[in-house]
């Protein structure tokens, strides 16, 4: 018979490797991507199947992505799935193949260039993990590109790419400024891995100034959009009394000290950032 607290475990296991919070930004990001692209009403079925199938690649990315990191997990977050054992490799590698095989077939009832963005995206996320993440700053580029090519899928679905450049460079640069927060709280782990990211081949000094360079960038290009009448004033507000506020938190608290609670705090405020600056372009579009 089954005990009900190991079944829970497993569950509770599962539902952490894949990271809902960032399905759940995922699938709101694909939506409102479609929607501030839209000129006309949007298909809701088509929509829900693009955010599916955006969900489903993230979710196999998340797994490849711990399947990879286990030895350096193992320093860094002991706790999670795959390093404390919770989780076997075999069964996570099972349940990544069938994730991308979902996210292909819900990309299929989208459109052909849907599935040619899943099927590139599904492939960049394997390459990530594999290779791509211990060369320095290829790796950082390359989650951010992900990230903002999520704007750009809901700009296909929405058959209007242009409106989601300036959300898709939005969502690069915030997500540029954390992948290089959370290397430097990685860095110990990193290095004794062998893995080799900005931070650990070039110094955490160094790589603070590029966090405070894209960080000021970002703050000036926030007002853009609004500058150029592209969003209106609600967007400006509310990019103003959120983004922006957490922006110079970043920029005032990146310095002061490099340890784990610190820079995982800023990390998880970028996230949410991202989440405000979600909001702030589907009120102001």
């Amino acid at each position: 018979m089954k005990n009900p607290k190991d079944e829970m475990k497993k569950t509770s296991a599962w539902i952490k490797i894949v990271r809902p919070l960032n399905l759940l930004i995922t699938f709101i990001t694909v939506i409102v991507a479609v929607i501030i692209c839209s000129y006309t009403k949007i298909d809701l079925g088509i929509t829900l199947l693009a955010a599916l199938s955006s969900i489903f690649s993230a979710a196999s990315g998340n797994i490849i992505n711990d399947y990879f990191d286990i030895a350096i997990d193992k320093i860094n977050r002991p706790q999670r799935p795959l390093p404390s054992g919770d989780i076997s490799q075999s069964k996570a590698l099972v349940v990544y193949f069938l994730f991308v095989f979902l996210s292909v077939i819900a990309a299929i009832f989208v459109s052909l260039d849907a599935l040619i963005i899943v099927v590139s995206a599904n492939i960049l996320l394997f390459m990530y993990s594999y290779i791509l993440k211990k060369i320095p700053i290829i790796g950082n580029v390359t989650v951010a590109l992900l990230t903002a090519l999520t704007f750009i899928y809901g700009g296909i679905v929405a058959k209007n790419i242009n409106a989601a450049v300036i959300p898709a460079l939005f969502a690069f640069l915030i997500n540029l400024v954390r992948e290089l927060v959370k290397d430097i709280e990685d860095i110990d782990g990193d290095i004794s891995s062998g893995i080799f990211t900005f931070p650990s081949r070039f110094g955490i000094p160094l790589t603070q100034k590029i966090i405070s360079i894209i960080t000021v960038a970002l703050i000036f290009f926030t007002s853009y959009p609004y500058f150029t009448q592209i969003y209106k004033i609600e967007f400006f507000i509310i990019v103003l009394l959120t983004v922006d506020l957490i922006l110079v938190h970043v920029l005032r608290t990146v310095f002061e000290k490099t340890t784990k609670s610190n820079l995982n705090k800023i990390s998880r405020m970028l996230k949410a950032g991202m989440v405000f600056g979600l909001i702030a372009i589907y009120f102001g579009r």
